[in-house]
């Protein structure tokens, strides 16, 4: 009996010690030089567009293109990760794993509450994800026909999932591009829809089940930014003063405005046959180079939240991070904003981020002119951190810098009514030849005051201008983390308010 008890002693002294020295390592891990602190990233390994984001019994379900053997792009599997809360995340068990029709491409997932499909039992709501299947062989033969559509369905809230044994559901018509699959509910007729990318342009198919679909039309063709293929589409409705409009966003790769990848949209009316817009120009989601593929979680009523890839086809698999490649960026809450005679989706970091941050820190009517130390105010300058500005229209930047000499510049050019980061000097930028640049976007506000709202990680930039009318996003790597923030004018200046705003690191 003794030595049971020993034993068991020893086991338990081994399992506290074991349980430690895992979470030292994984506190480590999220230390690491460029390692976001507000934004979700994989522990380890390769991760690229989001995937089946669904909310489902108070989780906010977050599934993502993942390769886990390496930190580059390989075989897709679904990776996931679950929060209450929109900031924090848990990462879960691999959710999809490729299989004999293929690696396992970006889709959504559903809640099937009328169980339409059949998958639910004992009264479940299933959910229901519906991917692209991406036949690897079928690529490298050159066919035109290796991407076909599929379906898998969860019975426990997503922690298990079977595939279902009539897969593909949709088959390939003979398009080289032919994935992403972004499936609704449209309550007027009771049926799903789906939207699809098809090379340069959205494909609407429909179902009664999720496993029978038809093809409903085409859009796209003639309209839009076409320097690249269409990819990762959604289509979702805005509330406009009690009016319902239609949102149709579609990423591109390339051809998005400071070159590489980027998401445009487009509004007007679906009738659940046909997509149909009076728009003319292209509008943007987010103008900064680190915006891509994103989608909105889906099962959230009228609140419509949007999470994007941070990062850039040009370089995604070059950046200088050690154990894992990528990010996504901070959750946003998508609304219609007017502006003229024009109308536009205006976004901003969801609401959750408040309880995330310390009291602000406020100034009222600071005259500036060449250089304001923010540390004048704060004497310790740390990261992650917000900063809101309101200014009378005129040029102005932000620095965010170290004592190397490292920097990035954020701000507004009043000439060519343009903000601006320039990431030219921010770090490691070597990489790619491309990386070290100067990215601008048009002020759409005719207002003459800016307000700008820009949060900064480790790593990156989220710049939502004039109440979320103009965003960039853009990621950096400098070589020692930054610390400094200062505000420059080569004028005078009057900063009508100054707010400095601490965030707490999520891990």
């Amino acid at each position: 009996m003794k030595k049971n008890i020993i034993s068991l002693i020893i086991f338990i002294a081994f399992f506290i010690s074991a349980k430690n020295i895992f979470a030292q390592k994984s506190n480590l891990l999220y230390k690491e030089l460029h390692r976001p602190q507000i934004h979700f990233s994989p522990k380890a390994h390769w991760m690229n567009d989001p995937n089946g984001m669904v909310f489902s019994n108070g989780v906010y379900h977050l599934f993502f293109q993942y390769y886990p053997g390496a930190t580059v792009w390989g075989p897709m599997h679904w990776g996931h990760a679950t929060s209450k809360d929109l900031i924090h995340w848990k990462e879960q068990s691999i959710a999809l794993y490729p299989d004999s029709l293929g690696y396992v491409f970006s889709g959504s997932v559903v809640t099937d509450k009328n169980n339409t499909s059949g998958f639910g039992k004992k009264g479940t709501v299933p959910l229901v994800a519906i991917f692209t299947h991406h036949n690897m062989a079928g690529e490298v033969a050159k066919r035109n026909d290796f991407q076909n559509q599929s379906i898998a369905y969860s019975n426990d809230e997503g922690k298990t999932w079977k595939k279902y044994e009539g897969n593909p559901v949709l088959k390939n018509p003979g398009i080289a591009d032919f994935r992403d699959p972004k499936v609704i509910w449209y309550e007027p007729q009771k049926k799903w829809i789906m939207t699809l990318a098809t090379k340069d342009r959205i494909t609407f198919y429909s179902s009664a089940d999720l496993k029978t679909w038809i093809k409903e039309s085409e859009f796209g063709a003639q309209l839009g930014a076409h320097g690249g293929v269409w990819e990762c589409p959604d289509l979702f409705t805005l509330n406009d003063n009690g009016k319902q409009v239609w949102a149709l966003t579609v990423s591109l790769n390339p051809g998005a405005p400071n070159t590489g990848s980027g998401t445009q949209y487009f509004l007007g009316n679906f009738n659940g046959k046909t997509f149909t817009t009076a728009q003319t120009n292209t509008k943007w989601i987010d103008y900064g180079p680190d915006d891509y593929a994103g989608v909105t979680w889906s099962n959230t009523g009228s609140r419509k939240i949007f999470l994007g890839w941070m990062s850039n086809w040009m370089y995604a698999t070059q950046v200088p991070t050690i154990n894992w490649r990528s990010a996504m960026t901070l959750p946003r809450t998508l609304k219609l904003k007017h502006e003229g005679n024009d109308i536009f989706i205006a976004s901003a970091p969801v609401a959750e981020l408040l309880a995330n941050s310390s009291k602000p820190i406020v100034l009222n009517n600071i005259s500036i002119k060449n250089n304001f130390d923010l540390s004048a105010i704060t004497k310790n300058i740390s990261f992650p951190c917000r900063i809101n500005v309101s200014v009378v229209k005129q040029d102005f930047s932000i620095k965010i810098s170290n004592k190397t000499g490292e920097e990035i510049l954020i701000g507004f050019d009043k000439k060519t009514n343009h903000y601006f980061i320039d990431r030219t000097i921010s770090g490691n930028t070597n990489f790619n030849a491309a990386f070290a640049a100067k990215h601008t976007a048009p002020r759409i506000s005719t207002s003459n005051t800016i307000n700008i709202s820009l949060i900064i990680d480790a790593a990156s930039a989220e710049l939502f201008a004039d109440d979320g009318l103009t965003n960039m996003t853009e990621i950096f790597f400098p070589s020692k983390p930054y610390n400094q923030i200062h505000l420059q004018s080569a004028e005078n200046i009057i900063i009508t308010k100054l707010e400095y705003v601490r965030l707490k690191s999520i891990h």
